[in-house]
């Protein structure tokens, strides 16, 4: 397991980028659940954020690729509009103990 935040700093409508080596990840937090994807466009292979922890779109609504502008699902990681309509961010397998956030490996 890796650790990568407590889930305190992952502030609700919000998102957290990780770069860890081979794997970076990003968390977000939306109705009080957390998801955490690679941080990997399916199209290009790109890392979303345009800067740092900035993965969503100006609504806090919906995931987005700053590179082409494709919008994600939060909860499903599914790419409902852009190059890779019907594509999925792929999801990284995470647990939280003692309201810590950890990345299982």
């Amino acid at each position: 397991m890796i650790e990568l935040c407590s889930v305190q700093e992952l502030y609700e409508g919000q998102s957290l980028g990780f770069d860890l080596p081979d794997q970076p990840v990003f968390a977000v937090r939306k109705d009080g659940e957390i998801f955490v994807y690679h941080n990997e466009c399916p199209h290009l292979g790109v890392e979303l954020e345009f800067q740092e922890n900035d993965f969503l779109d100006m609504d806090g609504a919906l995931i987005q690729c700053s590179t082409h502008g494709a919008l994600f699902e939060i909860e499903t990681g599914h790419c409902l509009s852009g190059p890779c309509q019907g594509d999925h961010l792929k999801p990284a397998q995470f647990t939280v103990k003692d309201d810590v956030l950890y990345l299982l490996t």
